[in-house]
């Protein structure tokens, strides 16, 4: 596997990101996510396909080669293996841990990840909820539905959040809507498409834009 910089690995990253969304990631969406310019994008886009690792089409967006989505997929089996680390073993909340694994994501020491996983016992999950990649970048995907999604009566179990923005994570830790938390789902509220759940012993009530970035198993009764 080739040597990449930390500034090409965000790209990766990024358009591996916003392929799950559409066949080809277009140069502004990049643009957006990676807070530059589309003229810098389009110019990082030509260095990864020089590369071998993006294949650009003008006016259509980009895709990953096999070797883009190797190193995309490494990259984020590291960050999400140093945000648990993080987490696990030196006690941080989950929503402090994010720009530090940004920066750890970029160590180039697979000895170092290697022994990571070990000690940490082979986790599947990082503390959001999202699947970590093996070695071999292959990711363990567990079903699951957005809680907007749910409906009256039924009793589920969150799983995972689709933003890591420190501020919804602290929001929803105040409400106890954490990892592993159980939420039974007593009314949706047509006016708004809120939904009225309970969890633990409340009753509270959120909006769509909470239900609709927070992933949950819907359990059997």
């Amino acid at each position: 596997m080739q040597k990449t910089s930390p500034t090409e690995e965000n790209y990766l990253k990024a358009i591996y990101k916003h392929s799950k969304a559409a066949e080809t990631v277009a140069t502004n969406t990049l643009a957006a996510e990676l807070r530059t310019t589309p003229a810098s994008v389009t110019d990082m886009l030509k260095k990864l396909s020089d590369k071998g690792l993006a294949e650009h089409q003008p006016y259509k967006g980009v895709v990953l080669t096999p070797e883009g989505l190797s190193i995309a997929l490494q990259i984020i089996r590291k960050h999400r293996l140093w945000e648990t680390f993080l987490v696990e073993k030196l006690k941080f909340t989950w929503d402090e841990v994010h720009e530090t694994a940004e920066q750890l994501e970029h160590i180039d020491s697979p000895n170092l990840i290697s022994k990571l996983d070990e000690f940490l016992e082979f986790p599947e999950y990082d503390p959001h909820g999202d699947p970590i990649p093996d070695h071999d970048g292959t990711i363990k995907h567990r079903e699951s539905v957005l809680l907007s999604q749910c409906r009256s009566g039924q009793a589920v179990t969150i799983t995972g959040v689709l933003t890591e923005e420190s501020r919804f994570l602290q929001f929803l830790q105040r409400l106890n809507l954490i990892i592993g938390q159980k939420v039974v789902i007593n009314e949706e509220i047509p006016f708004d498409n809120s939904l009225s759940i309970r969890v633990l012993d409340a009753d509270i009530i959120i909006n769509r834009n909470i239900s609709d970035n927070i992933r949950v198993y819907i359990d059997v009764l």
